[in-house]
């Protein structure tokens, strides 16, 4: 399998059990750029609430997703790979202030694959109890945001493949 190099900074991101912690180190080998793991971004309250089966509020995710944004500006015009659910247009907003050029891989996929898929996963802190308020929360990639939409039903490697293709289609970042 061929490896692609991409000055791009990638944001994988969907609800939970999409495969973002699968899918993001997948891309980010075929990309031949480094991966970091959005969740390791939380603070210890974050993942004690999220593990106790309470939604996260906007005040919890900033810090979060600052962290996540410091890291994407300083691979700005090197390339990497960070999982992100990155719901809410405000919080890709958030991260494109941080890091002006990333782009996201939105996975998507029904309702029904993600909870199958949730409920055999192991040692995860995110119950299949949070799956409805991720769904209530998303709000899709729009027109006017840098990214692509990956449908996750197959394989990882089927995955990260469409993954892969669709970033071909982007413009360059700016720097």
């Amino acid at each position: 399998m061929q490896q692609l190099h991409t000055p791009h900074v990638v944001v994988v991101m969907g609800v939970a059990g999409t495969g973002k912690t699968t899918i993001g180190p997948l891309l980010a080998a075929r990309l031949g750029v480094p991966y970091a793991e959005g969740d390791d971004f939380h603070p210890p309250a974050n993942i004690a609430k999220m593990t106790a089966g309470t939604p996260l509020t906007d005040e919890d995710r900033w810090p979060w997703l600052d962290a996540i944004g410091g890291w994407a500006h300083g691979r700005a015009g090197l390339g990497g790979v960070v999982s992100s659910s990155a719901l809410k247009r405000s919080y890709r907003d958030r991260l494109r202030a941080a890091a002006p050029g990333v782009v996201f891989v939105h996975l998507t996929g029904s309702r029904e694959l993600i909870e199958d898929r949730m409920s055999h996963r192991q040692g995860h802190f995110m119950p299949t109890a949070l799956l409805d308020s991720q769904f209530a929360t998303l709000q899709p990639l729009q027109p006017d945001e840098a990214g692509v939409a990956v449908d996750v039903a197959g394989t990882p490697e089927e995955i990260t493949e469409r993954a892969v293709n669709a970033l071909k289609g982007l413009p360059e970042p700016v720097r």
